[in-house]
């Protein structure tokens, strides 16, 4: 009687079907090139850098599956992992669960990483990985925030607006992806919770559950704005610099 224990199996997820309209009129945002390679590749590359996962589930534009598809067949990507295309929703949430009814049997975590984070290191994947190996039912790498945040009311007519309360910035992080889930509990929470969130740990906080935080890094910032491009752009130079990234 063998006394090993199964592998701990990981896949990632990454909804890719967004257009994103603050960078401007064209392509889809995961389809905008750095360096010549859409941002989207450049984050399949960053999942599938990590040995633990196993496979990389694509969630392209409900119209834009066969195109992703071939984008992912014309670039270099590891041996070791295998890569799934499916259409997405309307929204990011539909989208993370059309990818996670993909997912095959056999799967423990899994990774929900926005394609518009390609620069993400390995190092940051790899510690929410061990953090759900480790018991965590939803790991979230988060920054401690450098500026000074303020509520607000919001204003409708343009008016400025009233600053309502300055939370202590010590207890805020500001969020990253790759977010690592135990399957279960991700599977869970979307088929309770209907609200419209921002990122699937909300999902799982609803659910009363835990939600732990791993450090994150300064290059997994999400690219929404033409000036974030520019940086992105620096970020790889630096690294073909410095590694021949």
């Amino acid at each position: 009687m063998s006394d090993q224990s199964p592998p701990f199996r990981t896949a990632a997820v990454i909804p890719a079907a967004g257009r994103g309209v603050r960078l401007g009129p064209g392509a889809p945002k995961a389809l905008r090139t750095l360096n010549g390679t859409p941002m989207l590749i450049h984050a399949v590359r960053a999942m599938a850098a990590s040995r633990a996962v196993s496979l990389v589930v694509v969630v392209a534009p409900p119209d834009g599956a066969a195109e992703v598809k071939s984008l992912l067949a014309d670039h270099a990507l590891p041996d070791r992992t295998d890569f799934l295309v499916v259409p997405g929703g309307d929204t990011r949430q539909e989208s993370v669960k059309l990818g996670l009814d993909a997912l095959p049997p056999g799967i423990d975590a899994v990774l929900v990483h926005d394609a518009a984070r390609p620069l993400v290191p390995v190092d940051t994947v790899d510690a929410v990985i061990e953090a759900v190996r480790d018991g965590a039912l939803a790991v979230v790498p988060a920054l401690p925030l450098a500026d000074t945040v303020k509520e607000v009311e919001p204003s409708a007519d343009g008016s400025p607006e009233l600053v309502v309360a300055t939370p202590e910035r010590a207890r805020l992080r500001a969020v990253q992806t790759p977010q690592g889930f135990d399957l279960e509990t991700l599977l869970r929470a979307h088929e309770t919770v209907t609200d419209n969130v921002t990122d699937d740990a909300s999902m799982v906080e609803q659910l009363g559950e835990r939600v732990v935080v791993v450090p994150g890094h300064e290059e997994a910032f999400k690219v929404t704005r033409p000036l974030d491009l520019v940086l992105a752009e620096a970020v790889l130079a630096r690294r073909r610099a410095n590694d021949g990234f």
